[in-house]
């Protein structure tokens, strides 16, 4: 009988923790959440309407820049005058005397360099425009 105690006592439990099937679980569900994710809608953001906008005192001057880097001065669509690049700092500070919070919007030709649109914007800033736009076309 002593024998037959030794025999069973070899026999220990076992301990580990067999994590295969906690893998199948989980691949199981990144499947599922692979194939569901794209039939999910995004939310539709609501965005708030602002009632309270000022509306603008001064109508902007425009300056278009054509194709030949030449600056031209529009008021009410109309051409004004056209300036080179040393009467442009003269137009700027005139414009900022008559007022500081006059809006500029700079429109500028497709094929014009960038470095000329801001050239022309860094020369409105640098003679105290304050406010100054870019003009794009709405598709």
């Amino acid at each position: 009988m002593a024998g037959s105690l030794r025999k069973s006592s070899k026999r220990r439990a076992m301990a580990d923790i067999n994590v295969v099937p906690y893998i199948d679980v989980m691949l199981v569900l990144l499947v599922i959440f692979m194939v569901t994710a794209p039939m999910v809608n995004p939310g539709v953001v609501n965005l708030p309407t602002v009632g309270g906008a000022k509306v603008q005192t001064l109508p902007p001057v425009f300056l278009t820049i054509d194709a030949n880097e030449n600056v031209i001065v529009r008021k009410d669509g109309d051409p004004v005058q056209t300036l080179n690049k040393l009467e442009l700092g003269a137009f700027a500070r005139s414009q900022a005397e008559k007022s500081a919070e006059q809006p500029v919007v700079l429109a500028a030709d497709k094929s014009i360099k960038y470095e000329v649109v801001m050239d022309v914007m860094s020369k409105l800033k640098e003679n105290g425009v304050k406010r100054v736009g870019l003009a794009v076309k709405s598709q």
